[in-house]
């Protein structure tokens, strides 16, 4: 029963801080970092 409790109680803090991220930008700075390493990668960056 406590294992499953803090197993919950782990996920539900991972989802605040996932979605403490998004609001803050970090999804469109990360996506852009790496649509900057593909491309350096294949020579066009």
């Amino acid at each position: 029963m406590k294992k499953n409790t803090v197993r919950a109680a782990l996920i539900l803090a991972a989802a605040v801080f996932i979605g403490a991220g998004v609001l803050n930008g970090g999804m469109r700075d990360t996506f852009a970092k790496g649509v900057m390493i593909c491309l350096e990668c294949v020579g066009i960056g």
